[in-house]
C-alpha cells in the first residue's frame, strides 16, 4: 500500500485521512451517477451518502488523554488543546429504567422513587412545607439553531440521547401525604408555560424563568392550581437561535434581588459576538420594577445556583466549552462576586487562551478570574444544591450537591452521576464524593440522566432525571428527621 504524504512532505495524520477518503468516496459516488451507472436517488446513493459520514464521525472520535479525576478539583490538570476536524461524539441511547431499578446510591444511602411517568423532569423546587415543585419542560422552537449538516447530526444525537422531546411546558407540584417517601398526590400547578426551567420563592410569590421571560405568580403555601396568566418581571434573551435555552433563577435571601442565570448562543462564540447580547452571564434583577444589571459575565452556560451560608456568597454551576479535546474544558462550580468575569469566549481557567476566537480580548482576559472548583471534563454539571438541613450520613453535612447530566462528547464517558463536594469555612475542602451512580447501563445504554437536585423540607435529597422520567428520592439507610449540619 502506498504511503500518503501532503505537499509539504509531512504524512497526514488518521483524521486527515479519513476525511481524505471520505472526499475520495463521494468524487466516485458521484462520477459514477454521472456515467449513468446509478441515479441520483438510488437506494445504494442515498445509503453510502449517510453511511459514510456517520463512519466518519465514528472514526475519528479519540480517548481522552487523563482520568476524569485529574479534571476535578481546585487545580485541575489542563493539557494542550486538540483540534480535530470531526469532533468525538459518544453518546448513551437513551433508554429508561427496567421496571424495579435505581440509581445505585453510595454507601449508606438508600435510594426510592419519590415520581415516575413525568415528562422529562429538568428542574425542581422544595417548597417550605414539603410540597415539591417540577419543571416538565424542553427546548422551545429554535430554527436557527442547529442548520446544515452539523446541525443534522446534533438533532440525530439529541433524539438518541433522548433530549429531543417535545415540552410539556407545565410545572407539576407533587405531595406526599403520607409521609413515606413516595408522592401519591400530583397536580398541574402552572401549563402552558414556555418551556420554563428556574423557580424561585420571592416575596410570597413564585417566580418562573421561561426561556423567554422571568413571571411573577401570587402563591400561598399548599395551592395546588395558579390560574393567574402572571406578571412580566422582565424578558429574557431569546430568539430563534436561543442555542443554551434554559434559564434559572434564586432569589436573595430578602427576595428582593432576582439572579438570573443565562447561557450563550454558541459553543465559542462561532456566530460573532453580535448574538451574544445579554448572555452568557448572570443578571441581578430588582424583583420589583425589573431592571437589570449584568452581575458576573465570561460564563458560558451558567445553570444551577445556591447560596453558600457561611460566606452568604452565590455559588453556580457552569458548562464551559467543547471541541478541544476530551479533556478540555473541565465544567466548573464557582462563587460569584459583583463585576467578575470568567473567560467566555476568549479564555478558560484564567488566561488559558480559547485560539478559535477571533478577534480576541487582552483587555477581559487580563482580569479573567479562575473558577473556583473544576466538576471534570464535559460531565454537563447542571444541578446545585447547598446540602442545608438534610438527612443524610454526616459525610453530607456541609457542602454541595452537583447533578451531572453526562457526556455526548467524551471518550470513556464522563458525569451521568450525582456528586458532593464536601466544604468548610465557605470554602471546598476535599475530593467529590460519588452520592448516586448507575445511570448507565452494562451495554452503555442511558437509563436515566440527573439534572436538577434539592433538599426537600424532610431533608432527603431529590434527584430529576428527565431520561428516567423520575424523579429519585435519596436518604439515609435509617431515615431519621432532618437535622441541622
Amino acid at each position: 500500500m502506498h504511503s500518503i504524504e501532503l505537499q509539504d512532505g509531512h504524512r497526514p495524520d488518521a483524521a486527515m485521512i479519513r476525511v481524505m477518503a471520505f472526499r475520495h468516496s463521494t468524487t466516485v459516488l458521484r462520477r459514477l451517477v454521472a456515467m449513468g451507472c446509478m441515479t441520483r436517488h438510488s437506494a445504494a446513493v442515498r445509503m453510502l451518502l449517510v453511511s459514510l459520514p456517520v463512519m466518519l464521525l465514528a472514526a475519528c472520535g479519540s480517548r481522552a488523554r487523563l482520568p476524569i479525576e485529574a479534571t476535578i478539583g481546585p487545580s485541575p490538570t489542563l493539557t494542550q488543546p486538540q483540534r480535530a476536524l470531526i469532533p468525538v461524539v459518544k453518546v448513551a441511547k437513551a433508554a429508561g429504567w427496567p421496571a424495579g431499578t435505581t440509581p445505585q446510591g453510595a454507601d449508606g444511602l438508600r435510594v426510592n422513587a419519590f415520581a415516575t411517568g413525568l415528562d422529562h423532569p429538568r428542574w425542581l423546587l422544595a417548597l417550605p412545607k414539603g410540597d415539591v415543585l417540577v419543571a416538565e419542560t424542553n427546548a422551545p422552537p429554535r430554527p436557527d439553531d442547529n442548520r446544515g449538516i452539523k446541525g443534522w447530526f446534533v438533532r440525530r444525537f439529541q433524539k438518541k440521547a433522548g433530549g429531543a422531546v417535545p415540552s410539556a411546558n407545565r410545572i407539576t407540584l407533587l405531595r406526599d401525604t403520607n409521609a413515606d417517601g413516595v408522592a401519591d398526590r400530583r397536580f398541574v400547578l402552572l401549563a402552558n408555560l414556555n418551556s420554563p426551567f428556574g423557580m424561585t420563592l420571592a416575596k410570597g410569590d413564585l417566580v418562573v424563568a421561561n426561556s423567554d421571560a422571568l413571571l411573577r405568580f401570587p402563591y400561598r403555601d399548599g395551592d395546588t392550581t395558579i390560574t393567574s396568566t402572571g406578571t412580566r418581571i422582565t424578558d429574557l434573551p431569546a430568539g430563534p437561535l436561543n442555542h443554551h435555552w434554559t434559564k434559572n433563577v434564586i432569589a436573595s435571601p430578602d427576595g428582593a434581588t432576582l439572579y438570573v442565570a443565562i447561557g450563550s448562543n454558541s459553543n465559542a462564540a462561532e456566530h460573532g459576538m453580535g448574538v451574544e447580547v445579554d448572555r452568557a452571564m448572570v443578571w441581578a434583577v430588582d424583583a420589583r420594577t425589573g431592571a437589570h444589571r449584568v452581575y458576573a459575565s465570561g460564563l458560558r452556560n451558567p445553570v444551577g445556583m445556591a447560596w453558600e451560608p457561611t460566606t452568604t456568597a452565590l455559588w453556580v454551576a457552569v458548562n464551559e466549552r467543547d471541541e478541544i479535546g476530551g479533556d478540555l474544558v473541565p465544567d466548573y462550580m464557582t462563587a460569584l462576586r459583583e463585576g467578575a468575569f470568567f473567560g467566555w469566549p476568549y479564555s478558560y481557567f484564567g488566561q488559558h487562551l480559547d485560539a478559535r476566537v477571533k478577534p480576541q480580548r487582552p483587555d477581559l482576559v487580563a482580569r479573567a478570574v479562575v473558577p473556583d472548583y473544576a466538576l471534570g471534563a464535559h460531565t454537563a454539571s447542571l444541578g446545585l444544591a447547598w446540602s442545608g438541613v438534610n438527612a443524610l450520613p454526616a459525610t453530607y453535612a456541609t457542602g454541595l450537591f452537583v447533578g451531572q447530566h453526562g457526556s455526548w462528547n467524551r471518550n470513556p464517558r464522563s458525569g451521568y452521576k450525582v456528586i458532593f463536594v464536601p466544604f468548610r469555612d465557605g470554602r471546598p475542602s476535599g475530593p467529590a464524593l460519588d452520592v448516586l451512580t448507575g445511570f448507565i447501563s452494562a451495554s452503555g445504554d442511558a437509563m436515566g440522566r440527573p439534572v436538577g437536585v434539592a433538599i426537600d423540607a424532610t431533608g432527603a435529597l431529590l434527584v430529576a432525571d428527565d431520561v428516567g422520567n423520575a424523579i429519585w428520592r435519596v436518604t439515609g439507610r435509617t431515615e431519621s428527621s432532618a437535622r441541622e449540619p
